[in-house]
């Protein structure tokens, strides 16, 4: 993960609420581990949390062998060679916009999966497929908060709309999909219940 500011570690908790174990966090100074100094409380609950080998360095020596790269960062950050040294068939989520941390161009032969945050390429990912959903879920329940079980379920539902369907240059439905909204509402409002967030009625 390259970024560990608000949306990495966001990002990081719904995929360990998704069952991902092993996530290492790499921001300006390298790899995030726990007793690294200078950190803010957010990163601080990051470095306990994750990187349980507790690896140390730069992106480059981190990646090695790692199966999905999510840049939450800025332009230009991967080498190609980077994305080689990672396991076979990696997945990459080159998410810095409008700059990604790699031009997908370049690792299209290396790569299983590629997404950027880019509307020109395969693989859009962009919060608009969560956010009307979610808060259309959570005021439907009559939710007090948004939990992290409601993220989650989003992400489920998100992904039950590609169904079937999915393919390399389709992991992630369109933000035209009518579907969308109605399926992430449903899932988070039933989430939000199953949490016991509701205010009474």
């Amino acid at each position: 993960m390259a970024g560990v500011g608000a949306a990495g570690v966001a990002v990081s908790k719904i995929l360990m609420g998704a069952g991902v174990i092993n996530i290492v966090g790499v921001d300006r100074q390298g790899a995030v581990f726990d007793g690294r100094g200078g950190l803010n409380s957010s990163k601080q609950w990051f470095a306990e949390n994750t990187n349980p080998d507790g690896l140390r360095g730069s992106i480059s020596e981190v990646i090695a062998g790692a199966d999905v790269f999510i840049g939450l960062s800025g332009p230009d950050l991967l080498t190609v060679d980077d994305v080689r040294s990672m396991a076979k068939d990696p997945i990459v989520f080159a998410m810095a916009n409008p700059d990604p941390e790699i031009r997908p161009e370049l690792i299209s032969d290396i790569a299983a999966v590629i997404a950027t945050g880019r509307s020109d390429f395969p693989n859009q990912i962009n919060n608009v497929l969560a956010f009307p959903g979610v808060f259309r879920g959570a005021f439907d329940a009559g939710a007090r908060k948004i939990t992290e079980h409601m993220k989650l379920a989003a992400a489920h539902a998100i992904a039950s709309v590609v169904g079937d369907d999915v393919r390399p240059d389709f992991i992630i439905p369109s933000v035209f999909d009518p579907r969308v909204v109605a399926a992430v509402a449903e899932a988070a409002r039933a989430a939000a219940v199953a949490d016991g967030v509701c205010r009474q009625r």
